[in-house]
C-alpha cells in the first residue's frame, strides 16, 4: 500500500496529515508531535507533499525536500473551498491533500534559507519604522496638550524638541520635560535601526547579481530589487510577466457575465509591501519625468497627458513589473532603448 499524496495541516506543536494511495483512497489519517515529523517522513517513500503557504511552511517544506519527497506550497484560501463540513485538523489536512493534487492549482514558490533572511530584514525595517511613526506621533500628540505644535515629519521632532525642552517659560512640568526626553531619545534609536537595516539590505544587493540588473530599472532601487528577488526566487515559475503583475495585484480586477466584460481598479491580491515597493518607485520616476527624453519617460508622460498621476503610477508599477519578469527570466540587461522587433508578414 503505497501513499502517493499526504496532506499535512502544521502548527506549532501537534501536526496532522492525510495521506491517499493511487485510487485517492485514504490510507493513513494521524497526528504527530512536532520531534516525530522528521522520523516519519525520512522512513517514507518519495511523494508528494501539500501544505498551506503559513508560518513555518517555508522550513519544513525545504527539509522534507531534503528526504526526496516532493513538496508544494498553496495559499490558504485556494485550500479553504475543498474543507467539508466543519472545520478541524483533520478535515484541513483532508483538504490540503485533495487541493495539491488539483491539476490547476496555483502553487507559491519554496523561498531558500538566504531569501527568508533578506525577507526577515525587510519586515524588521518595516517594523521599525511603523514604531518610528507611532513614537513621533505620540510626542506630537502629548506636546500638543501643552499647546505646542509641532510640524509633521520625524526631522521637525528632533530638531524643535530640544529648543522646547530648554524653555523654561513654555509651561511643560519637570516630569513632562523628562518624559519628552526620554521618547525622544527612543525615537532616534528607532531611525538608527532602520538606517542600519537599510545599509545590511543595500550591502544584499551589491552582492546578488539579479538585484544589480533590476536597479537599471527607473523606479527600482536596492530596497526594491532585493525584496523582489527574495520573493519571487525563480522568475520561470511565472509564464509571463503579466502572471507576475497579477500575483502582485497590479492588474485590473474583472467582473464579467453574460459576454459583458468588466473591469475595475487592480484586484491588489498578493504582497502588499511589494506593491507598496513599486507603486513608490513608480511615484518618484513620475515627480521627475519631465524633460526627459528616453523610451520609459516618453511613454509616461504621453500616460500622464491622459491619465491622473495615481493611475500612471500603478500603470508604470505594472509595467517595471513585467520588466522585472524578463529581465530575470531571459538573464538580460535593461536597455533603456529596448524596442520590440515586429515580424514581416509573410
Amino acid at each position: 500500500m503505497k501513499i502517493t499524496t499526504i496532506g499535512v495541516d502544521l502548527a506549532k506543536n501537534i501536526f496532522q496529515i492525510h495521506g491517499v494511495d493511487t485510487h485517492e483512497k485514504p490510507v493513513v489519517r494521524r497526528a504527530l508531535k512536532r520531534g516525530e515529523m522528521l522520523p516519519y517522513f525520512a522512513n517514507l517513500q518519495p511523494c508528494l507533499i501539500g501544505m498551506e503557504a503559513c508560518g513555518s511552511a517555508h522550513y519544513w517544506a525545504r527539509k522534507l525536500m531534503e528526504y526526496g519527497h516532493t513538496v508544494k506550497l498553496m495559499a490558504p484560501q485556494f485550500v479553504k473551498p475543498y474543507v467539508k463540513s466543519n472545520k478541524n485538523d483533520a478535515r484541513d489536512a483532508e483538504a490540503i491533500c485533495e487541493a495539491v493534487a488539483r491539476p490547476n492549482m496555483r502553487f507559491v514558490p519554496i523561498k531558500n534559507a538566504e531569501q527568508q533572511a533578506v525577507l526577515s530584514l525587510h519586515r524588521a525595517r518595516q517594523g521599525f519604522i511603523k514604531s518610528r511613526t507611532a513614537q513621533g506621533n505620540q510626542i506630537r500628540g502629548l506636546l500638543s496638550e501643552y499647546g505646542l505644535i509641532m510640524p509633521q515629519g520625524i526631522y521637525n521632532i528632533c530638531k524643535r524638541v530640544p529648543d522646547i525642552l530648554e524653555d523654561a517659560e513654555n509651561g511643560l512640568p519637570g516630569y513632562m520635560r523628562a518624559l519628552i526626553n526620554r521618547l525622544t531619545e527612543h525615537l532616534k534609536e528607532l531611525d538608527t535601526q532602520v538606517n542600519a537595516l537599510d545599509k545590511e539590505i543595500k550591502l544584499w544587493s551589491a552582492s546578488s547579481e539579479a538585484c544589480q540588473k533590476l536597479t537599471d530599472v527607473p523606479g527600482i532601487g536596492p530596497l526594491t530589487a532585493s525584496a523582489l528577488v527574495a520573493t519571487i526566487g525563480d522568475a520561470k515559475n511565472f509564464a509571463s510577466g503579466r502572471e507576475l503583475a497579477a500575483w502582485l495585484g497590479l492588474v485590473p480586477k474583472q467582473y464579467s457575465s453574460g459576454g459583458k466584460s468588466v473591469l475595475l481598479g487592480i484586484s491588489k491580491r498578493g504582497d502588499i509591501y511589494l506593491r507598496m515597493l513599486l507603486i513608490h518607485g513608480a511615484r518618484a520616476v513620475i515627480r521627475f519625468v519631465e524633460g526627459k527624453q528616453d523610451k520609459t519617460s516618453e511613454w509616461t508622460q504621453r500616460l500622464l497627458a491622459r491619465r491622473n498621476k495615481n493611475v500612471a503610477a500603478v500603470a508604470l508599477a505594472n509595467k517595471n513589473a513585467r520588466t522585472v519578469w524578463a529581465l530575470l527570466t531571459k538573464e538580460s540587461k535593461f536597455r533603456p532603448d529596448y524596442t520590440v522587433v515586429q515580424p514581416t508578414p509573410a
